[in-house]
């Protein structure tokens, strides 16, 4: 298999020590560290292995859709190669149309997705919310991800359950635990928080919470008072 070249990292935000801290005291991370936090470059081809037959293909697909409807040919914003797996990253306006041609196009046929998971990255302006489908061929015993991008001001991505009816329940986990709005599901409520829950757990800007605890005559203050996290 030959190796798509990367045309470098993205780089979304600097992160300044081990835990994100400032002006705590915290001596558990080494408060020095300077680190920039980056997400894969696009690849360029040829990828190797089938994932340029799976470029092609889709292409080939949103190319007939944009002839009756112009658009489609811009539905993906880049494709990364990275440790021998395939992201395709697509803008979430046109994630359903990518996904039905990606399950019914012939030559594809990803006929199962693996569910959605969540993502937060706090210093991707305008794109702090991801949610990554994977998918999987039975057909042609192939696997492909797909990725999607919205802002938390309006943190909107359709829905893909009546696609893959699969997706229920993991998309009310990643509406639970993230906060992104599946538009179309028919029962978009928490799964694993109470109904009254405030806010969303696994974001990265959601306090660790906790009560102080005494250690040999000091007070140890709760995780969200002595660090942070990025």
């Amino acid at each position: 298999m030959s190796r798509a070249e990367q045309t470098g990292p993205e780089q979304i935000g600097i992160r300044k020590g081990l835990f994100g801290v400032h002006g705590s005291g915290d001596t558990s991370g080494y408060g020095g560290l300077v680190q920039a936090v980056t997400l894969p470059g696009s690849s360029t081809r040829p990828y190797g292995g089938y994932f340029d037959e799976i470029a092609d293909e889709l292409a080939a697909g949103l190319a007939e859709m944009s002839a009756r409807a112009p658009g489609y040919d811009e539905a993906v914003e880049k494709v990364v190669i990275f440790r021998d797996e395939m992201t395709v990253h697509v803008r979430r306006q046109h994630l359903r149309p990518v996904a039905l041609t990606l399950r019914n196009r012939d030559a594809l046929r990803f006929e199962l997705c693996l569910g959605v998971n969540g993502v937060h990255y706090p210093d991707d302006h305008d794109r702090e919310l991801h949610a990554v489908y994977p998918l999987a061929s039975i057909t042609h015993n192939r696997r492909v991800r797909l990725e999607v991008a919205a802002p938390d001001s309006d943190p909107h991505i359709p829905t893909l359950t009546d696609i893959y009816p699969t997706n229920d329940w993991h998309e009310r986990e990643t509406y639970d635990f993230f906060g992104i709005v599946f538009d179309g599901h028919r029962s978009l409520t928490r799964i694993e928080m109470p109904d009254d829950w405030q806010g969303h757990p696994q974001r990265k800007d959601y306090p660790l919470g906790g009560v102080p605890v005494e250690y040999k005559g000091t007070r140890i203050a709760p995780p969200d008072q002595r660090r942070s996290y990025n």
